[in-house]
């Protein structure tokens, strides 16, 4: 009977501290060092649950031709593991959550929008907006703007391009 470490050699592990690590183990390892490292506030463990949000909702498109209703949950998401975002509870009045002691806006941009605006509600309680843009290849890119670098405007709604806030 063969256990599971006769299946471990040099080629597909390293033996370290008297236990075989595979090269699966080492890359997923370096993937979360350099996504550390690129998000320092990230929320490793929302990881996977984003993931598989995001690879369900493609799924489903993909599958169905429909969109299911889950992007506005994706850009929240993408806000908490890339800028450590503390969501509101749902339905919270003002802002969907807080980076610090700012208040965060958070506005998805999905996959299936003719275009690549946001509106943005001015009465609402916010001094930072999180614009998430989810593509039609299901890719996921997102910009934190401080509200006081918004455009000024005349009234209580303002409309941005994700071309108007991507440098």
């Amino acid at each position: 009977m063969h256990g599971p470490t006769d299946m471990w050699n040099e080629d597909n592990a390293i033996y370290d501290d008297g236990e075989w690590i595979t090269w699966t183990e080492i890359n997923t390892h370096l993937a979360r060092l350099e996504f550390e490292a690129r998000f320092p506030n990230l929320d490793v463990d929302l990881v996977p649950i984003f993931q598989d949000l995001l690879a369900v909702a493609q799924n489903y498109y993909e599958l169905t031709g429909s969109h299911l209703q889950v992007y506005g949950d994706l850009g929240e998401l993408y806000g908490a593991i890339t800028h450590g975002l503390k969501l509101h509870r749902n339905y919270a009045q003002g802002s969907d959550g807080k980076i610090g002691n700012h208040f965060v806006e958070v506005k998805t941009i999905t996959p299936f929008k003719s275009n690549d605006t946001i509106t943005l509600n001015l009465k609402r309680n916010f001094s930072k907006v999180l614009i998430v843009k989810i593509d039609s290849d299901f890719e996921v890119q997102g910009k934190l703007i401080d509200r006081k670098a918004l455009p000024k405007v005349k009234g209580t709604s303002l409309k941005l391009s994700w071309a108007d806030v991507v440098s």
